[in-house]
C-alpha cells in the first residue's frame, strides 16, 4: 500500500557501492515522466548521471548539503523549461517526489538536493555550476538533484505520534482537524 511506503520512507545520505540495475533506473525515470503537471505541460527534463567522475563534481554543487551525492549510484538532475509552464517549480517538485517514491518502492534510498536558489560559491550559483558541468542549455532551469542508491544506513520511519496534526484544519483555519466531530 502507498501509505506503508510513505510511513517507512526517509531521506538516505549514505549509500553502498552497489550499482543500480538498469531496470530500476528505468522504473524511476518512468515514474517521473508519469508525474502530474499543470495543464499537462510536462515542462521537465531529467539527466540521469551514473558516471562516477560527474557524480563527484555534482557533489560539489553547493557549499553545504550535496557532498553525499559522490557515493550515490545515481543522481537524477531535475530541470524544467519556465516558458512551458508558469508553475514549472511545482511541476518539477511533483516529478521529484515521484522519483523518491519510486526509488523507495524498489528498496532504494534517495535524498533531495536543492539546487535552485542555492550557492555553489560566493561567485556562482549552484544552478550555474550544474548547468556548466552537464552542458544544460540556458532555456532550462536546474531545480534539484535526487541522489539514488542502495542504502548503507537504516532509518526508521517517523512515528505517527511525531506528525504535527495541529497544522491540519477542518473547513476553516483554526478549527483543529483532530476535533473533527463529523
Amino acid at each position: 500500500m502507498f501509505i506503508s511506503l510513505l510511513r517507512k520512507r526517509r531521506s538516505i545520505r549514505r549509500y553502498s557501492q552497489a550499482q543500480i540495475e538498469t531496470e530500476m533506473v528505468d522504473t524511476i525515470v518512468e515514474a517521473a515522466l508519469r508525474a502530474p503537471s499543470s495543464r499537462g505541460s510536462a515542462p521537465w527534463e531529467f539527466i540521469v548521471v551514473t558516471d562516477r567522475t560527474l557524480l563527484k563534481r555534482l557533489a560539489e554543487s553547493k557549499e553545504h548539503g550535496s557532498a553525499f551525492l559522490e557515493n550515490a549510484a545515481c543522481g537524477i538532475v531535475v530541470c524544467a523549461d519556465p516558458k512551458k509552464s508558469d508553475v514549472w517549480i511545482e511541476d518539477a517538485s511533483i516529478a521529484s517526489v515521484s522519483l523518491h517514491l519510486a526509488a523507495a518502492s524498489l528498496g532504494l534510498g534517495s535524498c533531495w538536493i536543492q539546487i535552485r536558489e542555492r550557492r555553489h560559491s560566493a561567485a556562482k550559483s549552484a544552478e550555474s555550476y550544474v548547468a556548466e558541468v552537464l552542458g544544460i542549455p540556458e532555456t532550462l532551469r536546474v531545480h534539484a538533484i535526487v541522489a539514488v542508491g542502495h542504502p548503507d544506513e537504516e532509518k526508521a520511519g517517523h512515528p505517527k505520534e511525531s506528525l504535527d496534526f495541529k497544522k491540519v484544519h477542518l473547513n476553516a483555519y483554526g478549527r483543529p482537524y483532530a476535533d473533527k466531530g463529523v
